[in-house]
């Protein structure tokens, strides 16, 4: 029971975690890495903004090995949160939002049409400043009206 306790508050924890990179790094100091996904049309299959899953991953994985190689320890599930947000990140992110496989077009659901909503806003600023709606999961309730 303490091992999912930990998977799911690492889980809701990156939802802090990923809104403070967003705003102050990827927006700040590592613009220049994001910069390229707040274009119109993307040039290329890959962007430089796809290296944060990069960064992101290595915490990961170093949990998961040290986790793993202490009898499951508690880094194992904190490794596992981060995994499994990262992989919501992907599947919410670059293929339901951004399209980027051309899966999930149509939706009825409330929340992910204030989920796309929160995020074009996000994307309606091309530079880094003036930015709005850095997380994922969370989407501010004005979103929802319709």
């Amino acid at each position: 029971m303490i091992s999912f306790l930990i998977f799911l508050a690492t889980y809701l924890i990156m939802e802090c975690i990923t809104w403070c990179t967003h705003k102050f790094v990827m927006h700040g100091f590592l613009w220049y890495l994001h910069a390229d996904h707040h274009q119109p049309k993307y040039a290329h299959i890959f962007e430089r903004n796809d290296l944060f899953f990069v960064i992101f991953a290595i915490p990961s994985i170093l949990l998961f090995y040290f986790g793993a190689s202490a009898g499951f320890d508690y880094r194992f599930f904190i490794g596992l949160g981060i995994f499994a947000y990262g992989l919501s990140y992907f599947i919410v992110h670059d293929i339901f939002i951004h399209q980027r496989f051309k899966l999930f077009k149509n939706t009825k659901n409330k929340y992910l049409i204030a989920l796309r909503k929160g995020h074009k806003v996000h994307h309606k600023h091309l530079g880094k400043e003036y930015g709005e709606c850095f997380g994922m999961l969370f989407v501010p309730f004005k979103y929802f009206k319709i």
